[in-house]
């Protein structure tokens, strides 16, 4: 659809003035026949015809020029997928596009160059170089292009803020792409319509306001509905269905969050139904049945969750996306712990977790491109080139005031006294253009030196971590056959026992520093959590850990289901921890109370030990990474003092807080404080 979008760039940027003056008639001529060899695509004879007729023409205009290479950049870019190779077509077309700025149609050559270099380097993910492209043709077209033209290009910004996760300049820019647009009797501009109001609603899903962003998934089902009978016979497909089932699958995950679930699973059914079809979006599908399960996980419905997840698994055949692929082996590790499969969980998790560093690593190219913070570079340097535009024509007036002023003494002064204030003025501009280059490029490079020490950091962690735990767990497991095997005497059998108990250590101390570099690295994934559920099943799964020194543990729930809007999976690990802590720190056939408590704006969770109690001295070292207070369990068991450090960065980043009391009497309870509503970073 892209290339057919460009085309029409191409001939809205004509209709405001027409193209009588900027394409000559043997070139019209030449470009219409020599197209008709590529719509059949045949590309290299319309390329040979083209240019062969190109030669021709005794004197081309600079739209001809334009026109020419752009058709090679089309080719190569949409034709044949060869983008690095239609790049410097396209930066001929801006050098041909530039070289008469005084020319009547400069705006519109510019436009059609400029945008087709910014799509190129898009599907090169250099979107720092896009985005100013789009951005400085924008500007030089503002005042001369149609409206349909400028909507070209606020979209496509709109689209890199998206991908920038800068939604609210994304949702302004959308905004601006919808009000310059308007239908002119063509589908395309029909359906690019309602993919903006569509795109508006996702900007204010990502930012939490869940009214606003369906009162725009309605206007654009609307939009679609109203349009259809006007459209439908100037299309072939299902392209209406598809653009429903698209929005359908967005109001259900709104519904979702409001706790609508029969509505939202009703709708996210509807747009399976539609874009599974052939020849319909069944990418979109796909993602869909992956929010289908989700919900299902979320309701508790173990038959329908393993249905769902068995029917996408099928699919993967012929239909893999990446990201479904992940989070379909995340739903597995979840659903695995339901069954208390835990080593089935466990490798689904492993296969999680690869397949997300792929996707990490993919959109590590958007992320150190930082293009929010260059909008201000680009708009203060136009400023700049604005002031030493002005500078310049005042030399020129003074020149004809020197003339001029060869008759009369007095004006002569007055010249010379104001072309010694604008000389110093342009000094000034240039000195502070050098000192905010100057400062610019200091901050990328510390920027970027930032960006590749935090990212070497935590690959090497993951690698080093990574590398270790296998060799680590089959150590673990060969020394328990040797155990189990009872060949070996008294003597051998403690030494094996200290290395089992020594490599068990070691793994879980490598999953602790791996999950301080995947907080400090991931982002919050936020739902939808019926909390007595969540702390329900920490503490049944610990159960069987406590039964080990024949402790117990109580819960005392909150009377009503509650949900909150947090990471499951972070505060999962959060609950797991305190209450794995009291049992390593309380004495055999202790009781640990786990409470949860309704407080005004949120809920606070207690973990209470009867256990040895933390020393005064070491109170200010717990929450501290690879602290000195780590003490040995009352079973002997290992501390490595970085699981209350985790604990901590993991809640703060939900903006809730920990915080314990102690004494070595009574014993420790650790609290935790989770708000009603929280919008992540």
């Amino acid at each position: 659809m892209a290339c057919i979008i460009m085309l029409c760039l191409l001939t809205s940027c004509s209709k405001k003035q027409g193209t009588k003056d900027r394409f000559t008639p043997e070139f019209d001529t030449i470009f219409n026949r020599g197209n008709k060899f590529l719509q059949v695509g045949k590309n290299e004879e319309g390329l040979r015809y083209i240019d062969s007729g190109f030669k021709t023409i005794i004197n081309p205009t600079i739209g001809d020029y334009v026109r020419k290479y752009g058709i090679h950049y089309m080719v190569l870019r949409r034709g044949q997928g060869e983008i690095e190779k239609s790049l410097p077509y396209a930066d001929t077309m801006v050098y041909y596009a530039n070289r008469n700025k005084k020319d009547k149609y400069y705006a519109e050559n510019l436009a059609e160059a400029t945008f087709s270099k910014g799509d190129a380097l898009f599907d090169l993910k250099r979107y720092a170089e896009s985005y100013h492209q789009y951005y400085e043709a924008y500007l030089a077209g503002q005042n001369t292009l149609n409206k349909l033209t400028l909507s070209e290009f606020t979209y496509r910004m709109g689209l890199i803020m998206f991908r920038q996760g800068n939604y609210r300049l994304s949702e302004k820019y959308f905004q601006d792409s919808y009000s310059q647009s308007y239908e002119n009797g063509e589908f395309l501009m029909f359906y690019r319509r309602q993919e903006v109001i569509d795109n508006i609603g996702l900007c204010y899903k990502k930012l939490y306001k869940n009214d606003t962003a369906l009162y725009y998934f309605n206007k654009a089902l609307n939009y679609i509905n109203k349009g259809e009978p006007v459209y439908r016979t100037k299309v072939i497909g299902d392209h209406f269905d598809i653009a429903r089932g698209v929005v359908y699958g967005n109001i259900a995950e709104i519904y979702q969050r409001q706790g609508k679930f029969t509505e939202a699973a009703a709708l996210l059914k509807k747009s399976i139904a539609i874009n599974l079809r052939k020849g319909n979006d069944n990418n979109d599908a796909q993602l869909t049945e992956i929010k289908l399960a989700k919900l299902y996980l979320q309701l508790n419905q173990v038959d329908s969750l393993e249905a769902v997840l068995n029917t996408i698994h099928s699919q993967f055949d012929t239909l893999k996306n990446e990201e479904a692929v992940a989070d379909w082996n995340h739903l597995m590790a979840l659903y695995s712990l339901k069954q208390r499969k835990f080593e089935s969980a466990a490798g689904y998790l492993q296969v999680y977790d690869t397949k997300k560093d792929s996707i990490n690593k993919k959109l590590s190219a958007l992320i150190a491109s930082d293009v929010t913070k260059q909008v201000l570079n680009y708009e203060n340097q136009r400023k700049i080139t604005a002031l030493s535009n002005n500078n310049n024509l005042q030399r020129i007036y003074l020149i004809a005031a020197l003339v001029a002023g060869l008759l009369l003494l007095m004006i002569i002064f007055l010249v010379y006294r104001n072309w010694k204030r604008s000389r110093n003025e342009y000094q000034i501009v240039n000195k502070l253009n050098q000192q905010i280059n100057e400062q610019n490029n200091v901050l990328a490079q510390a920027l970027t030196e930032l960006n590749i020490s935090s990212r070497e950091k935590d690959r090497i962690l993951r690698t080093v971590a990574h590398d270790l735990r296998n060799p680590l767990g089959g150590i673990a497991s060969l020394t328990t056959a040797m155990i189990d095997d009872g060949e070996l005497n008294t003597d051998q059998q403690d030494l094996v026992k200290l290395i089992k108990e020594t490599s068990y250590n070691s793994l879980e101390l490598i999953n602790e520093i791996m999950e301080i570099a995947n907080n400090s690295s991931t982002p919050l994934k936020m739902e939808q959590v019926e909390i007595n559920s969540l702390v329900s099943n920490s503490v049944e799964l610990l159960r069987f850990k406590a039964a080990e020194k024949k402790q117990e543990i109580t819960m005392e729930l909150l009377a009503n289901e509650k949900e909150l809007c947090i990471s499951r999976e972070k505060i999962w690990r959060v609950i797991s921890n305190l209450i794995s802590n009291a049992i390593k720190f309380s004495q055999f056939g202790a009781i640990i109370n786990v409470k949860i408590i309704e407080d005004n704006d949120g809920v606070k969770i207690a973990v209470n030990d009867q256990g040895i109690g933390i020393p005064d001295k070491l109170k200010n070292q717990i929450f501290n990474m690879f602290t000195d207070a780590k003490r040995p369990g009352t079973g002997g068991e290992k501390s490595f003092g970085l699981g209350l450090s985790i604990c901590k960065q993991i809640v703060e980043k939900h903006n809730g807080s920990i915080w314990f009391e102690s004494n070595e009497q009574n014993g420790t309870t650790f609290y935790i404080k989770l708000l009603n509503s929280f919008t992540a970073a």
